[in-house]
Order: C-alpha cells, then structure tokens, then sequence
C-alpha cells in the first residue's frame, strides 16, 4: 500500500484525492491547504484523513511514501524538491517549475535519491491523443505539416500565472508526445486586457525542421469554452474536439495534392475530399490512468511515459515561448508611446 498525501486542495486537488482514492493500491494519508474550508471539504467521508495548514509539514512526515502536488506553480519546484529530499516520490501539476534551471535540478535530485519524478500531464493519457499517436506512427496521416489548437475559456484568471504558462503546456507536452519532433524556432504574441504584467490571451507559432508548424490560441478571454485541435496530413487529417461527447474524434480522408515541379505548368493543387469516420474513443477519465501509471512506474512495473525530462521540455518551450512574448510586448508597447507621443506633438 502506497501512503499518498496531497498538498493542494484548490481546483485540481479534489480531482486528485477521489481518483487516488479509488485505486486500491494507495492510502489517502493527509491533505495540506492554507484555506481552512477547504480542509474541511476534503475531511469529508474521512474522519482519520491528517490535514495541515503548510505543505512543508505534510511533506515531513516520515510515514508517507508519496505525495501529489497541486499548489500555484511558483510553489512546485521548492516543493517537489523538498519531497524527494525526503525521499518521496512525486507526482506534480504543470508546469513541473517555472525554469529550466529548476528543472534540472529536480531530474538530478529524482535521481540520485532513487524517487520517482513524474509531471501530471493528463492529456498524454487521454484516448484521443494516444489514437493520434498510432495514426501518426502507423503512417495512416502520412507526412504532418500542421497542428492547429484552440484553448480558449472566460478565466480561471491566476494570480501568479499568465495563460501560455497556464493553458500551452497541454500542447507542448501533446505535440512532443505524438509528433517526436523538437522545434527549431518559437514564436509568441499576445496581450494584457485584465492584469498588465499577466498575458490573457497568448499565440504561439512552433516551427519544425520537417517543415512542420504548430500554431496555439490560448485565451481567459473566450465567452465559450473550447478545446479542439487540428492536425494535418498528407493522407488524412483529423480533428480532437474534446468536448465533443458524440464524436470526440473524426478522420477526414481529405487533402491537398501537387504535382511534382517539373510536372506541372501551373502551381494548381488538387483537392482530395473522401470520407470522414469518427472511432470509437473511451470515456475513461485520463487521470485514472496517470493514477494507475504512477504505481506501476513506483513498483517498477513500467517506464515512466511522464517523467521529469518531459517536464523539462515542456518547461523548455515556455521559456522559449515567454523570451518571445516579452519581446513582442514590449515592442507594441513603445509603439504605442510612440504613436501616443506622435499624437500629442500634432
């Protein structure tokens, strides 16, 4: 029996505790949240359940061997390291941590204490992604050129996050995992509308050596939720719309053909339009399956699919992405002083 405690019990830590407490193999020991109420809440149903106001004093107690780390992201690496200090293995939210640097730091840790350090990063678990992921390897989409996401929603505004740290690691940590591809070259704009040192809405643009290219639409500024990705192929092309009870999932055996250069005297592509069928995808909630992965990879039973290099590739492309949008920030801010100050002189 695993002995699990949870530090967080804010958006993602009740989530956490009832599918914990459904597999077999690990005990809920303990909670920690500075919100009282909340505590309470998770007391629920448990009257021996510990709680504790700090995440630091449930993190020492030597009678737990794991914990699940749901804090604000400013909090995950000082929490996670201290974790695997104590020789506790960990299972943490995204973004793994807020730098590189961190990250690194935490794979050196995980490693020399012998503790598993693995990124809850749900969707790889999702039947959708791991179906993209066999079209792509089964050559079934042919040659990708494009991935195209919409992640948009009105908040959950963050006090310590913008929304490419919030929302773009769910595609960073999708596009490594069914394209197995690094990009060459990252691209980010955006803007401030709510709090001015807080993007709100985020584009990314992701470039590929193979000529691929990946575009992100992320925004707290939505007035509907949604969550749909695109991708591209040569032979069929499909689209993951999440919240698409019905057809989660539909392949389009559509796509655009042309000519070889020296075959043509226009540059005229042709238009494939075939059928469109929508698999059969399960309705199994993906954090069952992160759940159930974190013991078989704590009983050395299977290798971690979500460890701490994938969280530091993801962590990776923030950076890259954040260094772009700062820039892009800053440029249309002094365009506007400058057309501001134009303005003034007229």
């Amino acid at each position: 029996m695993i002995r699990l405690g949870i530090c967080g019990f804010g958006y993602w830590g009740p989530n956490l505790l009832r599918t914990f407490a459904a597999n077999p193999a690990f005990t809920i020991a303990a909670v920690a949240d500075r919100d009282a109420s909340r505590l309470v809440n998770a007391r629920t149903g448990n009257s021996t359940l510990r709680t504790y106001s700090e995440a630091d004093e449930l993190i020492d107690s030597p009678d737990l061997d794991a914990v699940a780390i749901a804090t604000p992201s400013g909090t995950h690496f000082e929490l996670a390291s201290r974790a695997l200090r104590k020789r506790k293995h960990v299972l943490v939210e995204k973004p793994m941590c807020t730098s590189i640097a961190e990250g690194r730091e935490l794979i050196t840790l995980a490693e020399r204490e012998g503790r598993i350090l693995m990124v809850d990063q749900t969707y790889l678990f999702h039947p959708a992604v791991i179906k993209l992921k066999e079209l792509k390897r089964s050559g079934a989409l042919g040659t990708i050129s494009y991935y195209d996401s919409l992640r948009v929603n009105l908040g959950l505004f963050q006090p310590d996050m913008n929304v490419l740290w919030d929302l773009a690691p769910h595609d960073f940590s999708i596009m490594h995992f069914i394209l197995e591809e690094d990009p060459v070259h990252v691209e980010a704009t955006g803007y401030c509308h709510v709090n001015p040192h807080l993007p709100d809405i985020v584009y990314v643009t992701v470039h590929y050596a193979s000529r691929m290219i990946a575009h992100l639409n992320l925004s707290w500024m939505s007035p509907v939720k949604v969550r749909r990705v695109a991708i591209g192929g040569s032979r069929q092309m499909a689209v993951w719309d999440d919240l698409d009870r019905d057809q989660r999932l539909r392949i389009y055996n559509s796509g655009i053909e042309v000519q070889p250069e020296d075959q043509r005297n226009v540059i005229m592509p042709s238009y494939r339009i075939g059928d469109i069928y929508s698999p059969r995808i399960s309705d199994r909630e993906p954090l069952d399956f992160v759940v159930e992965h974190f013991r078989r990879v704590i009983g050395g039973e299977e290798r971690s699919l979500l460890d701490g290099r994938l969280g530091l590739q993801v962590v990776s492309l923030l950076e890259m992405s954040q260094r772009s949008l700062d820039k892009s920030l800053e440029a249309v801010e002094d365009l506007r002083r400058s057309n501001a100050t134009l303005r003034a002189v007229r």
